[in-house]
């Protein structure tokens, strides 16, 4: 058994219902605004299933301020990335909040990285860390995701040129040592694929395992789905071990990584229910509908149940062929834009 993912149904059910119990009565007690939409909703009484623990939608964090700690405990705060004018969601962490989300990061990832540090190159710039109080989506997935290498190397320069001789530079030092490559899909496939094909550069990363998420929104219009790029980075970069990652800012640390069959996973402390974009009941396994999130981590802001903009199916449960336990599922993409004005005007008519 593989931590963490290790927890059948039954176990992991009772467990995580207790601490998101728990976490709902925190963020009654300490956020006045999750307290009153609650209220408006009756939805104050205690959950009975995991599915009963109440959700917000996401898009509620760029509209408001929500925390559950003082301004005084913040030591970060998180922003979405979104496009230039548009509205971002803004997430408050505490000192215990941002510990917690790295430590279950490492967790997280340590199947598949194992516990030593690996030579690290980041597919992006070094600008997107400038400051250390306020990141982007973007910036805090390059710094949770640090932790797991040593010597990092930043392949983009601030331009969003190809650094080409530092980074064959790198691999020539690190050549015949596994190297983690993380970044960000859309940035990967338009800044270092399309860059390497349009200079003609030959770049291989032999022994490497990318880490990557972010969407696929863009590469989508392209008609790229995952297996053309995982097939298309090997034949062009070398690259021959590839997983893809699910995540938010709104629930950071929460990933949901694939797992060697290509399926996204849940682990012990995080679930995924996926729900009728009309009724917004519980669909039965194979059928599509719109994603909820839900995890034990978030204490500083209440984002432990997130019903997501994202369209998703879950596939099975506790039964991958990979042997990891929990919940298998993919993501089909955002949910169109019309839709989504419904679903999220009903839950704030709800909740008002």
């Amino acid at each position: 058994m593989i931590a963490p993912y290790h927890l059948e149904r039954e176990q992991k059910s009772a467990q995580l219902l207790d601490k998101l119990n728990d976490l709902t009565n925190w963020h009654i007690e300490n956020c006045s605004d999750y307290k009153a939409m609650l209220e408006k909703s009756g939805a104050l009484q205690q959950a009975s299933s995991v599915e009963e623990v109440p959700y917000l939608p996401v898009q509620l964090f760029k509209l408001l301020d929500l925390k559950s700690i003082s301004q005084e405990e913040v030591v970060k705060v998180l922003t979405s990335s979104g496009t230039t004018g548009q509205q971002v969601s803004k997430i408050y962490l505490d000192k215990e909040t941002s510990v917690s989300q790295t430590k279950t990061l490492v967790e997280v990832m340590k199947p598949l990285l194992g516990s030593k540090r690996l030579p690290m190159i980041i597919l992006d710039t070094k600008s997107v860390l400038k400051d250390r109080k306020s990141f982007s989506a973007r910036g805090a997935g390059i710094l949770g995701f640090s932790n797991f290498g040593r010597k990092h190397f930043y392949a983009l320069n601030d331009d969003m040129s190809l650094d080409v001789k530092g980074l064959q530079a790198y691999l020539k030092e690190f050549a015949g040592q596994k190297i983690l490559l993380f970044g960000f899909t859309f940035m990967i496939w338009q800044y270092v694929y399309k860059e390497t094909i349009a200079r003609g550069l030959e770049i291989d990363f032999c022994d490497s395992i990318l880490i990557h998420g972010g969407g696929w929104k863009k590469l989508k219009d392209e008609a790229v789905d995952a297996l053309t790029f995982n097939r298309l980075l090997k034949q062009q970069l070398g690259i021959r071990e590839v997983h893809n990652y699910y995540g938010m800012v709104e629930q950071v640390g929460s990933i949901f990584v694939e797992c060697s069959m290509g399926h996204l996973h849940t682990p012990s402390y995080a679930d995924v229910i996926i729900r009728n974009p009309i009724t917004f009941k519980p669909v039965p396994y194979g059928e599509q509908g719109l994603i909820q999130v839900l995890s034990e981590l978030p204490k500083s802001y209440p984002g432990h149940s997130l019903l997501t903009e994202d369209l998703g199916t879950i596939h099975g449960e506790d039964d991958c062929p990979c042997g990891w336990k929990g919940k298998y599922f993919s993501v089909a993409g955002r949910i169109p834009k019309a839709e989504l004005r419904g679903c999220s005007d009903t839950f704030q008519g709800g909740t008002k």
